[in-house]
């Protein structure tokens, strides 16, 4: 880094991976293996990349900052299946980089995500259904804990609704704040979602199945059907009305719902406006 003159982006929330010991067990529980092509989102200096590539049959690793691109070339340059694509994740057309990049491959996602652009990142991916097997990523330990959390349970939030939708998710094991540099102020851990053959049945309206998710969970304190149609917008009879016809009791409170209880929810609620 000194060599390249590189310095750390608080923007883009640069807080790259250093514990030799971290790499090799996401690579290992991240399915870089024979017979699947991995792509990386946010390389640092490649140190996650060399543990990939060197498992893998192939690595394309998406990386915003353009001044890591000649660092890249450096610490990758023993590496002839590795691709490093110079892009913000957001903006990429994963479904083609997949086609175009990965044929005859499984597919799995590794990353060491900025804290800022987690959920987002991870939303993306689910959300367009893509061919991936995994996704194995670096989070802030708190948020590990929201997204990983069991339906019907308190850490549960609008979040863990999405991802135990489209995936199965689990932690696998946490990383100090030591691990990195610069140190962050809290803890890490490496959680890993496990993408659905089919997704619940019963849904007939996505977004607005997502939609009641947030305003359920968008006031915390309050019952179901308060916190429903207050962050909605919609009548309070007619949510209470849906609550009824859902079977729930009118005093539940969003996080001890589970998946086909909220989906059942929804549903009637569409029916009603």
């Amino acid at each position: 880094m000194e060599k390249h003159g590189f310095t750390f982006s608080k923007a883009l929330g640069q807080n790259f991976l250093v514990n030799p010991s971290v790499c090799p067990r996401i690579a290992e529980l991240g399915n870089a293996a024979k017979g699947f092509g991995v792509i990386e989102i946010g390389t640092g200096i490649g140190v996650l990349t060399n543990e990939l590539a060197k498992r893998a049959d192939k690595v394309v690793a998406v990386e915003i900052d353009d001044r890591l691109i000649p660092v890249l070339e450096e610490t990758l340059a023993e590496y002839d299946n590795v691709k490093i694509i110079n892009a913000d994740i957001l903006k990429v057309d994963i479904r083609k980089l997949i086609e175009d990049e990965f044929q005859g491959l499984q597919v799995a996602v590794c990353a060491n995500l900025p804290y800022y652009i987690t959920s987002p990142v991870i939303m993306a991916l689910l959300e367009q259904r893509l061919p991936i097997k995994t996704i194995t990523v670096m989070v802030q330990k708190e948020a590990g804990t929201r997204l990983c959390a069991p339906m019907g349970t308190r850490e549960m939030g609008a979040v863990t609704v999405a991802i135990n939708y489209f995936a199965t998710a689990k932690v696998l094991f946490n990383v100090s704040r030591g691990s990195f540099m610069p140190a962050p102020n809290v803890d890490s851990c490496v959680v890993q979602f496990e993408l659905r053959d089919k997704t619940p049945e019963g849904v007939t309206d996505e977004a607005f199945f997502f939609r009641v998710a947030r305003g359920a969970f968008s006031q915390r304190r309050k019952t179901l059907c308060n916190s429903v149609s207050s962050s909605l917008g919609i009548e309070k009879s007619l949510v209470i009305q849906a609550a009824e016809n859902a079977g729930l009791e009118l005093s539940v409170r969003p996080e001890k719902l589970t998946m086909q209880q909220l989906i059942s929810f929804s549903e009637q609620l569409k029916k009603l406006i």
